[in-house]
């Protein structure tokens, strides 16, 4: 077996878990955004939530083997680890949502809550369809995807910034402290899929 095809493998073993470990987190962010919008068996919902985290742990414990296994990557190491450990970030924040939801006894939902949850599963797609662009290596689709990416976390931004204003002129003091907690989470969401972004950048202008 010559090098090119020894190294080809290693590079559809790579992009294979790091497309898997997107689609887990696409799946929970649709599962929150279901959650927020129906508003129903919070419980149960949270243990799926839980599922799918302890499902992309294990796909990052895989990356992490397989890094620590191979001498040769189709792109640095430290990437690899750096996007697996940052979108995990994302999916911990995406439960962190539903915990405190769960929690804190939040009878219902709000126009705010479920424009930030519809703004995460928006993110989560765009990460999703740039990780697929990687192996490719389409610089254009890529950069595309993570300006939406951007675009997205400034639209949460301004949602936070107006519903936090909006909140405090409401006189139920526990109820603001709970939502604007819960505000704040979804928002950090499209920050660390920014992140995410960020690296993904990087990762293109080496590899082109």
């Amino acid at each position: 077996m010559g090098l090119r095809e020894w190294i080809i493998p290693q590079d559809r073993a790579f992009f294979d878990l790091l497309e898997k470990e997107s689609e887990n987190v696409a799946v929970g962010a649709q599962k929150l955004e279901e959650a927020i919008g129906e508003f129903d068996r919070m419980d149960e919902r949270r243990k799926e939530l839980k599922d799918i985290e302890h499902v992309g742990d294990d796909i990052v414990h895989q990356i992490y083997d397989k890094v620590n296994r191979s001498f040769i990557t189709p792109i640095d190491q430290q990437d690899i680890i750096k996007l697996a450990t940052l979108y995990d970030d994302v999916l911990d924040f995406i439960y962190a949502v539903m915990n405190r939801i769960v929690l804190y006894e939040v009878r219902e939902s709000t126009p705010t809550m479920l424009k930030l949850a519809q703004l995460v599963s928006r993110s989560v797609d765009e990460i999703h369809a740039a990780f697929i662009s990687m192996r490719r290596v389409d610089e254009d689709e890529i950069d595309k995807r993570c300006r939406e990416i951007d675009s997205l976390e400034n639209e949460a931004d301004v949602l936070l910034n107006d519903a936090v204003a909006e909140l405090f002129k409401e006189k139920d003091v526990i109820q603001i402290m709970k939502l604007k907690e819960i505000y704040e989470h979804l928002e950090t969401v499209t920050d660390k899929c920014e992140d995410v972004s960020f690296v993904l950048r990087d990762v293109v202008m080496t590899r082109s």
